[in-house]
Order: C-alpha cells, then sequence, then structure tokens
C-alpha cells in the first residue's frame, strides 16, 4: 500500500477512536445528571440523525473539493461539539452537533478510497479500515472506561490544568485532543487527482441527484444485496453496543466503566473477522458470506444463558468475529458498485443514508422497549431473532437475483494477500 493510504487510516484511527471515547463520557454525563436510562439510546439517536436529513448533500460536498479538505472541515465540526460539551451544553445537543462533522467526514473517508486504490484491493484496504476501526473502537471505549473511573479522574485532576475542574471537563478535553490529532493527519492526506464535481446552489437538484443514486443502487442486483447486508449490520451493531451495557449490568454486575470493557471486546472480534476477511475472501466471493450474518444472530440469543464474565469474553468475541468476517466483504462490493455506478461520494451518501437510517429505527425500536420495561433478556431475544430473520429473507433474495442474472462474474478474483 502506498504511505498515502496509512495518512489516510491514521486520520480515521484517531477520528474514530475520539468518537467512541467521547459516547462513554456522554453516558456519563447523563447518569450525573440522572437523566432517565431511556435517554442513553437517544445518544447514538442524535448523532446519526444528521446522516439521513444530510445524505443528499455531504455527498455532493465531499464529491467537491479534495477529500482531505473535506475530513479537516469535518473533524473541526467535531471539535466544536465537543467544546460545546465542555461549556455546558447538554450532551445530546452536543453530540448531535458532532454527528454533523461524522456525517460529512464519513462519504470522504471511504470515497478517497476508492479514488486511491485499484478496485482489486477494496477488500484488502476495507479489512484495513475496519481493523482500525475496531481498534479505534476498543481503545476509545477502554479511553472513555478509565476517564470517568473516579480514581484515574482524580489522578489527573490534581496536574491542576486550566479550566479543567471535573472527570467530565477532563474527559471531553481527551477526546478533543484525539480529534485535534485525526486533524493533523488530514493535512497531510493526499490529493487522489480525481476531478471534482462543483457544489450545485440548488438543494432541489441535490435531492434530485440523491434519490437517483439511492434508486440506482437498490436496483442493482449487487448492490441492493450487499447495502441490505450493511445496512442491517450497521442497525444491528449500534443496538448492539447499549444491549451490551445494560446486560452486563443486568447478567454479569458490570458498572459502566467495566460494561464500556465489553464493547472492546466486541470490537475485538470484529476486527479478527476482519483479518480473516481480507486474506480469504476476494471480491467475486464476497456475497458467499451472507450465511454468518444469519448465524451471528442465532448466536446472539445465547448471551441469556450467560452469567460469568469467563463465559461472556469468548462468546462477544465470536459475536464480533462473525460480523467482521461478513460485514468486510459486503462493504467491498458495495464500495465497488457504487464507485462504477455513480462515483465515491455520492455512493458513500447512500450507503449512510440507509445505514443510518437503520441505526435510527433500531435504536429506536430500542428506545421503546425500554420504556415498555421489557426485560433485557426478552430484548436480546428479539434482537437475535430479527438479525437472522432479516438475513434468511436477504440471502433469498441474492439467490432469486443469481438465478436470473449471475452479476459475480464481471468481479475481480485475484487473490488478496
Amino acid at each position: 500500500m502506498p504511505l498515502g493510504f496509512y495518512i489516510i487510516m491514521a486520520a480515521q484511527f484517531f477520528s474514530a477512536l475520539a468518537d467512541n471515547a467521547l459516547l462513554i463520557a456522554a453516558i456519563a454525563a447523563l447518569r450525573d445528571m440522572q437523566a432517565p436510562p431511556e435517554y442513553e439510546p437517544l445518544l447514538r439517536t442524535f448523532f446519526t440523525v444528521s446522516y439521513v436529513v444530510l445524505a443528499a448533500f455531504v455527498g455532493a460536498f465531499a464529491d467537491s473539493m479534495p477529500k482531505g479538505r473535506v475530513m479537516l472541515i469535518s473533524n473541526t465540526v467535531k471539535i466544536a461539539g465537543c467544546a460545546m460539551m465542555f461549556f455546558g451544553a447538554h450532551p445530546l445537543l452536543a453530540y448531535a452537533v458532532i454527528g454533523i462533522g461524522a456525517a460529512a467526514y464519513s462519504p470522504a473517508k471511504y470515497g478517497i478510497i476508492t479514488e486511491y486504490l485499484p478496485h482489486r484491493l477494496l477488500v484488502v484496504a476495507n479489512g484495513w479500515i475496519e481493523g482500525l476501526t475496531v481498534a479505534a473502537i476498543i481503545l476509545g471505549v477502554v479511553i472513555g472506561g478509565l476517564l470517568i473511573e473516579p480514581a484515574v479522574a482524580q489522578r489527573l485532576l490534581t496536574l491542576n490544568l486550566p479550566l479543567l475542574h471535573s472527570v467530565g471537563d477532563m474527559a471531553v478535553a481527551v477526546v478533543a485532543l484525539l480529534y485535534l490529532i485525526a486533524a493533523a493527519f488530514n493535512l497531510y492526506v493526499p490529493d487522489t487527482g480525481a476531478i471534482h464535481k462543483p457544489l450545485k446552489s440548488s438543494p432541489l437538484y441535490l435531492l434530485h441527484e440523491f434519490n437517483h443514486s439511492l434508486t440506482l443502487l437498490w436496483r442493482d442486483r449487487l448492490g441492493q444485496i450487499s447495502l441490505a447486508v450493511t445496512t442491517l449490520f450497521w442497525g444491528a451493531g449500534a443496538t448492539l453496543q447499549f444491549l451490551v451495557i445494560a446486560w452486563a449490568d443486568e447478567a454479569l454486575g458490570f458498572n459502566l466503566s467495566q460494561s464500556s470493557m465489553l464493547q472492546g471486546v466486541v470490537a475485538f472480534g470484529v476486527a479478527i473477522g476482519a483479518v480473516f476477511a481480507a486474506r480469504f475472501i476476494t471480491l467475486r466471493k464476497s456475497v458467499k458470506v451472507i450465511p454468518l450474518g444469519i448465524a451471528m444472530g442465532i448466536v446472539v440469543l445465547l448471551m441469556n444463558f450467560v452469567h460469568h464474565v469467563w463465559l461472556a469474553i469468548p462468546l462477544l468475541i465470536l459475536i464480533g468475529a462473525l460480523s467482521g468476517f461478513f460485514v468486510v466483504p459486503m462493504n467491498a462490493l458495495l464500495q465497488h458498485r457504487g464507485h462504477i455506478l455513480m462515483g465515491a461520494g455520492h455512493s458513500i451518501a447512500v450507503q449512510n443514508f440507509n445505514e443510518n437510517l437503520s441505526i435510527l429505527v433500531m435504536t429506536g425500536l430500542y428506545y421503546l422497549m425500554l420504556r415498555m420495561d421489557l426485560s433485557i433478556h426478552l430484548i436480546l431475544t428479539l434482537f437475535g431473532l430479527c438479525v437472522s430473520g432479516m438475513m434468511t429473507l436477504i440471502r433469498a433474495r441474492h439467490l432469486h437475483n443469481q438465478r436470473e442474472h449471475d452479476d459475480t462474474r464481471h468481479l475481480d478474483d485475484s487473490p488478496h494477500h
């Protein structure tokens, strides 16, 4: 891989690291305010709504200038959201502002890969992206968990740094520093030489263009399958973050700091799956991993029978590994089809719209189930059955498409080692 790829990866790593550390800090802030428990999944809702509302515009924005500049602007917005939380804004509002930055950042960070690398390297590149993102999740939740740990926070506060007077101040300040490091790497992201499309001033034109791209990808036989899989995966993954925290509290008696470490365990499993997928799955074989998504939903059901941490850790690693192994090839396939059909930025914006609409729906349903006082075991059961059932339907649709027309024969089947 060229040097520029590693610079892009470093920028993505530190930005994702900060996003995940901040989520734990924001949950802690809500608990300090004695906000209702159902406010916690609303953090993800407020963060995600920007991806859906701005989907028609961020793809065009990402394609209108060098992707490195887009990433720098987006990180600056995230830093502004951190500053809001630092100076006392409600965590939900501050996290919504950070979501605006993240929504603009995503088409650039994925789009630059399809511009910068040949499509035969996309599965390998996605293995890197998912592996580093997962490493960022692991370290991010660990950092977030440590920052809200009273003993660690009090030791940091003894440094008597200006403006840092509480555990929350210290946590947000560390997260802001991580965003600044990401912004520094953004300055050195290479220009791919791709032709940039001037940004249209008419919102109606952009909405029409986005709707055209959305329709195009859902009608494509391979695009619709990969889009359906990644859409379900990200909705399920976001909900699982909160489910693991609630389940660890109920089944293992863990506090927030300890529960956040278990999120890292799931992420470690995703990294393992991502590495194996990048090593063994080619773009042509990518659709053959769909049954692993069905298996993941079934394995989630086993969480209901686990009450000891020594059983919980391997089970959560297995859930993560199954997820990583099937989502990495699906992401690569989706990027490849989208790049061919409509260009990198627009295709990633369509992907973000669908995936984050799924996050809104699934975390919204989780919020409603909490409001209804359903037990965490019932919620886990419904979650696992939903994931397996939806993946079964997607597989049936793919087999139907394959009987009509085998599109995979056009894909590069060279090995990726």
